[in-house]
């Protein structure tokens, strides 16, 4: 299971009105997503990075049987729950609070927000979608109120099927999030400078 570990940067949460929760891809580390930060219009953000056990969420594939992932998935899920309420209580509120992750944390964030929907400050997954074999849509509660949410992936992208970007779509929107999904040909398995922009002037502005 993972051991809560959460690597902070930006303004302190004392000083900070807004708070940005960084979720790191399959074999990274918070320091890796946290770096990303720099390209970022959040310099008056605090930056929280959970830091997964073993640099890995959940052992398989996204689109594996969920119980295939767990006890992790579900521990994942219960960490990105503990740093928002913890936010919560530091006294940032939902709408001020952003996410944004990559990869298997893109995916992890994507889930995460569909079980607990709500109007947050916006989210980005970079190359991500719904967690299953199949989306279950009973796992998933709540309205977003046109939370911004901006997804980019590539086509084709050996992890994430553009199917399954575009279905996520589909369900965040049903759900009420203001979703922006931008489909790159052949960008590879990475982030480009063309979603960094689009994650600042959509999200981050």
């Amino acid at each position: 299971m993972h051991t809560e570990n959460i690597v902070t940067a930006g303004k302190p949460l004392s000083e900070a009105t807004k708070a940005l929760i960084m979720v790191h891809g399959r074999g990274g580390s918070a320091e890796d997503i946290l770096s990303l930060a720099a390209h970022l219009s959040v310099k008056d953000f605090a930056l929280l990075a959970p830091q997964a056990t073993n640099n890995t969420w959940y052992p398989q594939s996204f689109l594996a049987p969920p119980a295939q992932n767990e006890p992790w998935l579900s521990a994942a899920i219960d960490q990105l729950k503990h740093i928002t309420d913890h936010l919560e209580r530091r006294g940032i509120a939902q709408e001020n609070t952003y996410f944004l992750g990559f990869s298997q944390g893109a995916c992890l964030t994507l889930e995460f927000l569909a079980r607990n929907a709500a109007r947050y400050g916006g989210a980005v997954a970079f190359t991500g979608g719904l967690i299953g074999d199949t989306i279950d849509k009973s796992n998933y509660n709540g309205n977003f109120g046109g939370t911004p949410i901006f997804i980019g992936s590539s086509n084709p992208d050996f992890h994430v099927p553009v199917e399954r970007v575009q279905a996520s779509t589909a369900i965040l929107r049903e759900m009420g999030a203001t979703v922006t999904e931008k489909i790159y040909d052949n960008m590879g398995h990475t982030i480009s400078g063309d979603e960094i922009k689009l994650a600042n002037s959509l999200i981050f502005s």
